[in-house]
């Protein structure tokens, strides 16, 4: 059994023959989770992201998992993007399987993605990030807050603002995007939420490699060196004087 994000098949993106000559070293791996309700559109932004094509028409739920090689700032990344089945809130909480939460916890960062033209996807932000932060205690996982099908304003339920400030409020950053209008914006959100991957691995980097290493032993206490200095003395000087 997987205990990473498991996934009901696997699909490798083609690579452009330019990304793969820039690759004579081993590139660095990226994991994304994208998380949502149902129907906001979370495979077509995935798919968009990698292949800069839209397609609109998906199965839904499908959970897949999509591999590819991607040059960021001149540098050539590994991103893994796995795409999740969508939720539901019971009662004041998310109804979240196993299967998601081990999703969650195998991603380096998340995208959670809502539609503008359904407030309920909009209402599971807050939980959301309650849920990821649970899942990922003590450590900042880069999340990114995506709005959705902004192309469709004579339906929208969520107004612009209500998105960014809601975003604000969890400490994300927001992008409105409509995935099948729109392949800039895509790109920016992930494009982001890589490099705050790649500065969060370069801050822990070094922090376990030194944990890594044998402790050295610790330094003397000097105070106490000389303490036990002084006694040394005055034992000797009392010797001296009984002889």
């Amino acid at each position: 059994s997987r205990t990473w994000g498991p996934s009901r098949s696997t699909h490798s993106l083609a690579t452009p023959p330019a990304e793969r000559a820039a690759g004579l070293g081993r590139p660095r791996l990226i994991k994304i989770a994208v998380v949502g309700a149902s129907g906001v559109g979370k495979t077509a932004l995935v798919v968009r992201f990698l292949t800069k094509r839209f397609i609109g028409d998906y199965e839904r739920n499908a959970g897949n998992l999509y591999s590819r090689q991607i040059e960021i700032d001149g540098e050539l990344f590994a991103i893994q993007v796995q795409d999740t089945p969508g939720v539901q809130i019971h009662g004041h909480n998310l109804e979240c399987n196993e299967q998601l939460n081990r999703c969650i916890r195998w991603a380096d960062a998340i995208v959670i993605v809502f539609s503008i033209t359904d407030y309920k996807s909009y209402e599971l932000l807050g939980h959301f990030h309650q849920h990821i932060r649970h899942l990922h205690p003590g450590n900042k996982v880069p999340v990114v807050v995506v709005a959705n099908k902004a192309d469709l304003l004579h339906i929208k339920q969520v107004e612009p603002q209500h998105g960014l400030q809601m975003a604000s409020m969890l400490g994300c950053t927001f992008y409105e995007v409509s995935v099948s209008e729109n392949y800039k914006e895509v790109f920016n959100a992930f494009h982001s939420l890589c490099k705050d991957v790649c500065k969060q691995q370069t801050i822990s980097t070094p922090e376990k490699r030194r944990s890594s290493l044998i402790p050295r032993p610790k330094s003397p206490n000097m105070q106490d060196l000389k303490r036990r200095f002084k006694q040394a003395l005055s034992a000797k000087v009392r010797t001296v004087t009984s002889v």
